[in-house]
């Protein structure tokens, strides 16, 4: 898109003005907006963005997280737009398996939010049967075994399966807390079945006690209680293979993940409708990229790790 705007805390020329609901970009607002619309890394970066190069959890024993494995690509689709792009590989080798993940500030919790996001079911090349997981979530970190202090939201689309559910298998699930060895999972969780390939628009309501799942518009769970996220998040997309979930096969396959765009606003719960016309405002106004969420004070930690 040409003519971009960047916008940041201090405000903006060029914005989109006044939009009468309450999905508008109105002055005043929190909000993250990100179009992906960067010549490259280094841009992300400067809008807040880390890219994962750590190596740990999740995945596979041995993978690594190259900075490589993040792009900004051309959308074939909308000449004009950009898109960002994530990969990981394998050959069935740990030592050899590359995984990906992005990471915005640690500084969300109530509030709604959203991206637009491609789905695969498939490896780009390769022989297909591997367990990935493609995701769009929200996390804090988890500081300790059964930390009370914790606060995760996963969307995750398996195409093949894993954590012993079939194929083409989406996850919701929202978290108390967890301890990774050996592995204890406190969360509330539905699952649904079908594919998921193509683009999809995901929405997390957070408010009034609630965290509701929509998909395309549709709503798929709610969940409360202990569950409700209790401290500030990241804003976080990753790609990555279940252990022990490999296809038994030496020949190398590669998947990949795009992301259209990224929304965020603080506290308001938005419909999907009302996420939509948002994103559609930024974009006629050529806002690329907008951040108004304060952070906390004092500014939280944003490791990019987990």
């Amino acid at each position: 898109m040409a003519m971009l705007v960047l916008c940041g805390a201090a405000g903006c020329a060029g914005d989109a003005g006044d939009v009468s609901t309450r999905g508008s970009t109105q002055a005043g607002a929190e909000i993250l907006f990100d179009d992906f619309e960067y010549a490259g890394r280094q841009q992300m970066s400067e809008s807040g963005w880390i890219i994962r190069t750590e190596i740990g959890w999740p995945g596979v024993r041995g993978a690594t997280w190259p900075a490589e494995n993040v792009s900004i690509t051309n959308d074939l689709q909308q000449p004009g737009n950009h898109l960002l792009r994530m990969t990981a590989s394998t050959d069935g080798d740990g030592r050899n398996t590359r995984q990906s993940q992005v990471c915005h500030q640690r500084k969300y919790r109530e509030g709604t939010y959203a991206a637009r996001v491609r789905f695969s079911d498939a490896p780009v090349h390769g022989p297909d049967g591997d367990q990935v997981v493609e995701t769009f979530y929200a996390i804090s970190p988890l500081n300790a075994p059964l930390d009370p202090d914790y606060s995760e939201m996963d969307n995750e689309y398996l195409p093949n399966g894993g954590w012993d559910g079939p194929d083409r298998s989406f996850y919701v699930t929202t978290w108390e807390t967890a301890q990774l060895e050996p592995w204890i999972a406190d969360n509330a969780s539905d699952d649904f079945q079908g594919s998921q390939s193509g683009w999809r628009t995901l929405v997390i309501q957070v408010g009034d006690g609630l965290v509701r799942y929509y998909l395309d518009g549709r709503k798929l769970a709610s969940h409360g209680g202990a569950y409700y996220p209790e401290v500030p998040m990241s804003i976080n997309f990753n790609l990555w293979f279940i252990q022990d979930g490999l296809l038994p096969s030496a020949e190398l396959r590669e998947y990949s993940q795009d992301i259209d765009w990224v929304f965020f606003r603080a506290g308001t719960v938005l419909r999907p409708t009302e996420v939509e016309a948002s994103v559609a405002a930024f974009r006629k106004a050529a806002v690329g990229f907008r951040d108004t969420v304060r952070p906390t004070m004092p500014s939280l930690p944003s490791p990019c790790n987990f």
